[in-house]
């Protein structure tokens, strides 16, 4: 990076620190850098040689903003944030619910001072990304602002994508898309192409995406990411949509689905009782597209997908260990499954990669088929790379190298050439191996739930992993088991 570049890092870094301070989370440093930047970079296109109109009113605009200070900046400010999510397309979103998080007004001044030095549109994408990218992990790390839940590890987003190797002008979808990370990974991809037309690269940037986000935050932090990486125009649409994407089919088919759909088993809404105190209700889609009902979130994502998914589309999804096991719906969900799609590849998550605590996911790969009176899985080839493998958010996150093998195994370039690793006498060890669809429906509720490897801190008390480790796996599984069993209580109505 130049000098310029490192000047700008750390003075954005540098003010998230200061306003830590007063209390100014992350999340709200960057909602406001959000709405602070998105105007600065309308106002530098509304200026030769652009000169586009962003639609954001002349009262409103940049300037009626740099020239204020001290309590007439604030009330302004506070003005500009309401009457700017009344505005229709990216401009409405991008301000929809805003409010003004850093109550001195001194301060306020400083960060839009420091945003009216920058000249963003002409910065690299990679620069500003980098900037973006960086600021929303920090805040997925604070846990006690949930954010986390809405971000996918950079190392598995980039496998799961690299293993799709998705082709040039085809569509890319994501029901839950967070803050965009599905779609810059692909898009990174698709842009290490150096064969693409202009006709490719414009479909690129304007046509390639669609995704739905029902969080007004998360919804516009997922905006302000793809603009500053240069997908999507400022004054165009959003390719994001606001409303729940488990409400209905909207009819349209896209070749590619990347998706890691947010945690939590049950799908419920919130409402208020005769009392005035608010409750939840387990909510049910009754959808003819999917082949079964329930309140199950997963379940839900995964009968979605399938229904977005175009004949010849594919899908990697990450997915909770009881979509894999659960009986009733689920059990009915996956051998339709297993019917109506290629389930070709399952990939086992370790535990400690997520920055909600207890999570064990697996990867799904599938690729949609036309309706056939066989079942279209042959054969699920399973990569186990979570026994015997221990990974931490601080001191030993997952990086993609770690994946290498995996990538290596599942051979994107053709599946049809794949080859065990695991013998049963010459590598019982060996992490990849496949099991028939005949074996799997052999098994007790169609189980995809498949392990083989011997777990060596069982087995070989010599062999203990690092004691902080063991201790973060059993924080994680005790964790886990207490969400289990508030599912079981919410369930139940207490």
């Amino acid at each position: 990076m130049n000098p310029n570049t490192d000047s700008i890092i750390s003075k954005v870094w540098g003010f998230c620190t200061t306003l830590r301070d007063d209390g100014v989370g992350y999340g709200d440093y960057l909602e406001q850098l959000t709405y602070l930047i998105f105007l600065k970079m309308a106002d530098e296109y509304s200026r030769p040689p652009h000169n586009r109109k962003i639609g954001v009113p002349a009262e409103y605009s940049w300037p009626t903003i740099k020239k204020l200070k001290g309590a007439e900046l604030e009330v302004h400010y506070v003005t500009v944030l309401r009457e700017l999510a009344n505005r229709p397309n990216i401009l409405g979103q991008i301000f929809t619910k805003s409010q003004n998080k850093i109550q001195d007004p001194a301060k306020l001044a400083r960060v839009v001072e420091m945003v009216d030095q920058t000249e963003w549109v002409t910065m690299g994408a990679d620069v500003k990304g980098d900037i973006y990218e960086g600021l929303l992990e920090k805040n997925a790390e604070d846990t006690k602002s949930g954010a986390g839940q809405y971000f996918t590890p950079r190392a598995l987003i980039q496998v799961m994508v690299e293993c799709l190797r998705p082709l040039p002008e085809k569509t890319i979808a994501d029901p839950a898309c967070g803050t965009g990370g599905f779609f810059l990974a692909a898009y990174d991809y698709l842009t290490k192409n150096p064969t693409l037309n202009k006709a490719q690269k414009t479909f690129l940037k304007k046509e390639t995406f669609y995704g739905h986000e029902i969080v007004a935050n998360t919804r516009r932090l997922c905006l302000m990411n793809l603009l500053l990486h240069n997908i999507g125009e400022i004054d165009g649409e959003s390719c994001v949509s606001s409303t729940d994407a488990l409400i209905a089919d909207n009819g349209k088919r896209y070749d590619y689905v990347l998706a890691n759909p947010p945690f939590g088993k049950k799908s419920s809404m919130t409402f208020t009782n005769d009392e005035g105190e608010e409750e939840k209700d387990d909510l049910v889609y009754n959808r003819q597209d999917f082949w079964a009902t329930s309140s199950n979130k997963q379940l839900n994502f995964l009968q979605h997908i399938r229904t977005m998914l175009k004949t010849t589309g594919q899908a990697a999804v990450v997915l909770p260990d009881n979509v894999l096991f659960e009986g009733g719906v689920g059990e009915t969900v996956r051998k339709k499954l297993l019917e109506n799609t290629d389930l070709h590849t399952i990939l086992r998550l370790p535990t400690g990669i997520f920055y909600a605590n207890g999570v064990k996911a697996n990867v799904l790969f599938f690729d949609n088929k036309p309706a056939a009176k066989t079942a279209w899985t042959k054969e699920v080839w399973y990569y186990d790379y979570r026994t015997n493998i221990h990974h931490t958010l601080k001191r030993k996150p997952m990086c993609a190298e770690d994946l290498a093998d995996f990538v290596t195994c599942y051979h994107p370039a053709d599946r049809h050439k794949r080859k065990e690793t695991w013998h049963p006498e010459k590598n019982p060890e060996g992490r990849w191996r496949k099991f028939t669809h005949a074996e799997i429906l052999a098994r007790d509720k169609t189980s995809l739930d498949t392990f083989w490897l011997k777990d060596q801190s069982l087995a070989d008390l010599d062999n203990l992993p690092d004691p902080k480790d063991l201790g973060e796996e059993i924080v994680e599984n005790i964790e886990a088991g207490l969400n289990n069993f508030r599912a079981v209580l919410a369930a139940l109505g207490a």
